[in-house]
């Protein structure tokens, strides 16, 4: 339908020499492509129908990593920086996505051919017959990120609303996702899926590329254009427009999506040589009032739901903090490796919430951390919501360079050892350690305090000390209960803050035989 829009002349461009899109030009497009996201959520969501061939839906992992898209005829190697390779429908991957090429004010639509893939050991197999109605998946973008000679892959768009990057030196680890739906309610999660992409090509000498694209689902439609950047921190400018088609209950916006499976809090530990297992480790929010805060991450019992409220946010992302090889001791994975991500919301995001769902997982396969920014005002049918963000991989986290950060926090049973009656039993010995910013500087006698926020009675003996490797650690106890316990600490030099704030909340312990917490 778009296509044909385009050809009657939805859009009117000068005909001359192929250049790199100018902002009006970008701006006709977007507009065009918003117009067709309006009128799709105007209309009854109409699911994909197109039925992939029997033999391409029961493709396993190993099989559908057979099939690979022949870096040979990869598009705009030639003549760019960066270039482009498909991906093949088939596994969890039976939707075809409609994918174009902008050229000036020309769309060519890519069609499937299958001379464009490798298929190598069992999918070597499939015959001819099998491959009637495939089509692409999605796409990957290259660039020479970590050497000239080398396009390296910094950007995947498959499956749903999904798309991951890394930036220089690092492995693909948490993934960002257009939009997050009714995420951990009850009435289960809806999925929205980008249905075509618009890839312009780039000019010889760009270094960002732009991508637009159509994103529908149940509750509504949205219109995303993606300008892309590649570089030590890879760099995502999002704008994007939604139109419901019926009211949401729950809209997660700018969502970061990543898997812990066990590290430093986990109660009950797997028989796994690794010490640590996880994409991402915390929570990381700088409030409008400029607070930092961090959040250790879990793989909790049962689900948990955690709100952090705030109005125009900074920023907020998940973060891998430990970035040392020895922390992780697994050579395959190489988690010191995975990105960070930060998301930095752009003009008035108004009242709401930071949300970070914890989902429990038997193991390190499953995605089970999500973060999204959630508005007090919710989308109602026939609404329309303009938003504007920026993505940035990180290796390190963006806080103030005179604030501490927390670089380890640890749990254990406070019982005194040897003393069969000890009255600190049943009691949790809390620990959490700092360095960084004025800490690095002050000497052991500084009068460093601890400032910590927790219900009356739940916490005793709060304490803040120096470390001989110029950290400080704050440790406090926290007594048997029945109701979780939110806790919130920072430290202090003459009344004024000198660190993040850690904060967390500390769920009672399990009954004997049930699972760790």
């Amino acid at each position: 339908m778009l296509k044909r829009l385009l050809t009657l002349g939805w859009l009117i461009f000068s005909t001359t020499a192929i250049a790199e899109p100018s902002d009006a030009e970008l701006g006709e497009w977007q507009d065009t492509i918003r117009k067709h996201a309006q009128t799709l959520a105007e209309a009854p969501y109409s699911p994909p129908n197109h039925t992939l061939p029997q033999a391409l839906q029961s493709l396993d992992y190993d099989t559908y990593r057979q099939i690979r898209f022949d870096p040979t005829r990869a598009y705009w190697g030639d003549d760019s920086r960066f270039s482009l390779q498909l991906f093949h429908s088939g596994f969890l991957f039976p939707h075809p996505v409609e994918l174009n090429l902008v050229e000036g004010d020309k769309a060519t639509s890519l069609t499937f051919n299958p001379d464009d893939f490798i298929y190598e050991g069992k999918a070597a197999e499939l015959e001819t017959s099998d491959l009637q109605g495939a089509a692409h998946a999605g796409f990957r973008l290259h660039y020479p990120l970590n050497t000239s000679e080398y396009h390296d892959e910094f950007a995947v768009f498959l499956g749903a609303s999904y798309f991951r990057l890394i930036g220089r030196d690092q492995v693909y680890g948490l993934s960002t996702r257009g939009l997050a739906i009714d995420t951990a309610l009850a009435s289960g999660e809806e999925f929205p899926a980008f249905r075509e992409f618009w890839l312009f090509t780039p000019e010889a000498d760009d270094t960002a590329v732009h991508v637009m694209a159509l994103l529908d689902s149940p509750s509504l439609s949205g219109a995303y254009h993606f300008r892309l950047e590649p570089g030590h921190q890879t760099q995502v400018d999002v704008d994007a427009t939604l139109y419901a088609r019926d009211d949401v209950t729950k809209l997660g916006i700018a969502p970061l999506t990543s898997m812990f499976a066990y590290g430093d809090i986990s109660h009950n530990r797997p028989d796994d040589m690794r010490p640590r297992v996880h994409d991402s480790n915390g929570l990381l929010l700088k409030t409008s009032r400029g607070e930092w805060i961090w959040r250790p991450l879990n793989n909790p019992r049962r689900v948990r739901v955690s709100a952090f409220l705030d109005a125009n946010p900074q920023g907020f992302g998940l973060m891998q903090r430990e970035r040392s090889f020895d922390r992780y001791l697994d050579t395959e994975a190489q988690y010191h490796r995975r990105p960070s991500q930060w998301v930095t919301p752009q003009g008035d995001w108004g009242k709401g919430h930071v949300e970070l769902v914890e989902l429990p997982s038997p193991d390190e396969t499953h995605d089970n951390i999500v973060a999204y920014w959630v508005s007090e005002t919710p989308l109602r049918a026939g609404e329309s919501l303009p938003l504007r963000y920026q993505i940035q991989t990180r290796h390190q986290a963006p806080t103030a360079p005179l604030l501490a950060q927390v670089i380890r926090t640890r749990q254990g049973n406070a019982a005194v050892p040897g003393e069969a009656d000890s009255q600190s039993a049943g009691q949790r010995q809390w620990v959490v350690d700092f360095a960084g910013g004025e800490l690095a500087r002050l000497s052991a006698d500084q009068p460093v305090r601890l400032r910590l926020d927790a219900p009356d009675n739940a916490v005793t003996l709060p304490q803040v000390k120096a470390l001989p490797d110029n950290t400080w650690r704050a440790t406090f106890r926290v007594k048997p209960t029945v109701s979780p316990v939110d806790v919130r600490l920072a430290l202090t030099l003459h009344g004024e803050t000198i660190s993040e704030t850690w904060s967390y909340v500390i769920d009672p312990l399990p009954k004997r035989g049930d699972e760790d917490a």
